[in-house]
């Protein structure tokens, strides 16, 4: 039996198990370092050699470094478990993350489509223990703003939305990003970003927690070698009659910047998913109809990884069953819009 999932005491710091060794669990037990709830105490790899060196990097002490992912889930020392492998292991280690006890986050996207999310939503509910979806940018004040503005109705009824997020990578048929058996191209990779925008804020214009598309066509390109997704744009329409436009890319640079229009003004977002540390502040700029200049709203910048550990924390805390800034109905109702947005590039 596995043992029961962790409920943490007011001042009681969760301890984490980080699953898989590449660039973002480090980026993550950085973030953890940084939070105010958590610690990382545990790290299992496929490998002694890779596991050692994360465990060097992050002061991880030697009868915690593990050689096996199984072994780390053995760990009694470990609460909860941030699982950072490649997309088609996710399903097989939240599984038995949960079988195991722990308190699950694991790195976007979920699964690869719709029915593993609710294969892994089944297993976690089933064990009773906490799943999350890391879509980190969720747990920053910034976005906390932006949807407050949009209940209450600040830029007036919300009508267009516009959010993209593509990079260059050079094409490289091995990698996890250019290799479809490896879950690869920018829908998956990505796209989940400025759709979980689209979505929460159709949804905060609607009163809703998200908003699921009524509509939704697509189109883009894909490589002729490997059949991954180069790029890729979809337009939505929402209740409220809002439209929404979506880009996403692995070969080619868009521009971040989200904006949101209403009929009494837009805001604009110029690092919408708060992956830049280059910074130390961030703006929101708010337009106003009828005024000259936009209002400029500032947040600190902070580590938006160390605001995800303490957001997933906090709900252990409070026993919650979910995490509001991302709960897994709304995994389920995105990975359901990404399976839509493929299906219209004959993506499978």
């Amino acid at each position: 039996m596995p043992a029961p999932a962790p409920t943490l005491l007011p001042n009681q710091s969760l301890r984490w198990g980080i699953l898989a060794t590449g660039r973002i669990a480090g980026i993550f037990a950085r973030g953890v370092a940084a939070s105010r709830t958590g610690q990382v105490v545990a790290v299992g790899s496929r490998t002694a050699a890779s596991a050692a060196r994360f465990a060097h990097e992050h002061g991880i002490p030697p009868e915690h470094t593990h050689a096996s992912y199984a072994a780390l889930l053995a760990d009694p020392a470990v609460e909860a478990v941030y699982i950072a492998t490649p997309h088609p292991e996710h399903l097989v280690w939240v599984e038995r993350a949960a079988a195991a006890g722990k308190a699950v986050l694991c790195e976007k996207p979920a699964g690869l489509n719709l029915a593993q999310a609710q294969t892994m939503l089944a297993a976690t509910r089933a064990a009773k223990v906490l799943l999350m979806e890391a879509y980190m940018y969720r747990c920053h004040p910034q976005t906390a703003q932006i949807v407050e503005w949009v209940r209450a109705g600040v830029i007036g009824e919300v009508k267009w939305i516009q959010a993209s997020f593509g990079f260059h990578c050079a094409f490289d048929p091995a990698s996890r990003l250019w290799n479809k058996a490896l879950g690869g191209g920018a829908i998956l990779d990505v796209g989940g970003y400025p759709m979980s925008f689209a979505r929460l804020i159709a949804g905060a214009a609607t009163q809703t927690a998200c908003a699921e598309p009524l509509e939704l066509t697509g189109t883009g390109q894909l490589h002729p070698q490997t059949g991954v997704d180069v790029y890729a744009a979809a337009t939505l329409r929402f209740p409220g009659n809002i439209v929404a436009q979506l880009g996403t890319a692995i070969g080619l640079n868009l521009d971040p910047t989200a904006r949101i229009y209403g009929t009494e003004g837009w805001i604009e977002i110029p690092h919408p998913w708060i992956i830049t540390q280059t910074t130390d502040t961030l703006e929101l700029r708010l337009h106003r109809q009828g005024s000259a200049a936009a209002e400029i709203h500032r947040f600190p910048t902070g580590n938006v990884y160390a605001l995800e550990a303490d957001a997933f924390a906090d709900a252990l805390r409070a026993d919650a069953d979910t995490v509001p800034a991302m709960s897994p109905a709304d995994t389920l109702g995105n990975l359901a819009a990404l399976d839509r947005w493929r299906t219209a590039l004959d993506l499978r």
